[in-house]
């Protein structure tokens, strides 16, 4: 993984059998980021587990292991105490150009991914919502 900021705008780059999610909190931590909005993510992804959330508990989860292209990447990735917590969501197509797209639980870099982030310093929290059970954004004042 290689990355660079200037004026709170972080450019990745991640290499094959790099997981995805893993770095993109690496990469917070190494920029010190409050908050990260995904402003761009392409490039392709194997071995991913897509979701669609059904209802409490449920997000239908799905194992796809051959290459798929990334076509559009988006969430915000959020600091949680000592960690980072990404909410992405994702669109994909295979070799016949077909699209699948979702929740992203889970990838591996295949080939290379090109990301762009943009550093907030706007605090967010996430907390389970009794009623729906999502992890729900919440914003938080600066003290």
């Amino acid at each position: 993984m290689q990355s660079k900021e200037i004026d709170n705008l972080i450019i990745a780059r991640l290499f094959p059998d790099e997981d995805l999610q893993e770095k993109l909190q690496e990469i917070c931590q190494k920029h010190k980021v409050k908050t990260a909005i995904i402003l761009s993510g392409i490039g392709q992804l194997k071995n991913f587990k897509l979701g669609y959330f059904k209802n409490k508990g449920d997000y239908t989860p799905e194992f796809f292991s051959k290459p798929h292209e990334m076509i559009s990447l988006s969430g915000i990735i959020s600091k949680q105490g000592d960690n980072y917590e990404p909410h992405l969501h994702i669109s994909l197509g295979d070799e016949n150009k077909r699209v699948i797209g979702g929740h992203l639980i889970e990838g591996i870099v295949e080939i290379t991914n090109e990301i762009v982030l943009l550093k907030s310093d706007i605090l967010l929290r996430r907390k389970t919502e009794e009623t729906t059970g999502l992890r729900g954004l919440f914003l938080e004042d600066d003290k």
